[in-house]
């Protein structure tokens, strides 16, 4: 990423990330940057047969032309949040007691200063026009191609898509199905709620940028790096910040900025940072 290098990135944490941002280390003085907008976005869905649906909630900040988001558990998010969010600077929201508030506001910020595209690093992917579960299985394709692993390797997943299972599956890669909600996938296979008990019986971890809000990224990132397991991120959350963690834990990112593929049916775009493609 051309314009951290001189920083002598990546970031060896998150937290380092915020302490580089804070010092003026990446871009434009944080308490000078100031959110003009501030919006959450709802979902529910359940695609034409499958045999379950999901919902979505994602906090999502502007910052001049850049949006940087941060997804929450329906119903997870305090009333006035969005309206603290506004009109604050980027570096009092870095300090905001709510974890979703602090991402989505480092989120945005970086997406200003360091936007996704090949002078960062980026390679950008389009992904076609089409119905709600196609523009879904064309994303999870996007994403598996980054996973460097042969048939019959262990896939830990965190944060669980179904079209991503299924991209696996196609794959021959076996896989281990985490998330906070339990409950069983697609195919009838339990979901495990626990990823950090799961990490050594895998050989590569996928991993929502959901993990960044919930407090779940760090021990991830410290493991891949510490026992060098490839560490793949898929992200709408934290999609610009992700990015920065290449070479320090993070093996790559598929980057997914707002407006996300669920929200049109148009084409889109999506950048893939590192991996096997």
């Amino acid at each position: 990423m051309t314009a951290l290098t001189d920083v002598h990135v990546p970031a060896s944490s998150y937290d380092d990330l915020v302490e580089r941002v804070l010092a003026g280390g990446v871009g434009p003085d944080p308490r000078t940057q100031r959110i003009a907008v501030a919006f959450t976005t709802r979902q529910a869905v359940r695609h034409e047969g499958r045999g379950s649906g999901y919902r979505n909630e994602v906090l999502s900040l502007r910052l001049a032309e850049a949006v940087g988001s941060c997804a929450v558990e329906p119903g997870e998010l305090p009333d006035g949040a969005v309206e603290d969010c506004v009109g604050a600077d980027v570096a009092r929201l870095l300090a905001h007691e709510l974890p979703p508030v602090r991402v989505a506001a480092l989120d945005a910020y970086l997406m200003h200063a360091l936007p996704h595209g090949p002078t960062n690093g980026a390679q950008p992917c389009p992904l076609p026009a089409g119905t709600s579960l196609e523009k879904s299985r064309a994303r999870a394709k996007a994403v598996v191609e980054l996973i460097d692993a042969a048939p019959g390797a262990t896939v830990l997943v965190v944060g669980v898509v179904n079209s991503l299972l299924e991209a696996m599956r196609a794959r021959g890669l076996a896989y281990i199905p985490c998330d906070l909600k339990g409950g069983t996938t697609e195919w009838g296979e339990p979901v495990r709620t626990d990823a950090l008990a799961e990490l050594e019986r895998c050989d590569v971890v996928l991993a929502s940028g959901m993990t960044l809000g919930n407090g779940s990224f760090e021990p991830l990132r410290r493991h891949a790096q510490h026992h060098g397991t490839p560490l793949v991120m898929f992200a709408q959350t934290g999609s610009a910040v992700l990015p920065c963690l290449i070479g320090s834990g993070v093996s790559a990112v598929c980057a997914e900025p707002y407006p996300f593929f669920w929200l049109d049916g148009g084409p889109g775009t999506i950048f893939r940072y590192g991996g096997a493609r």
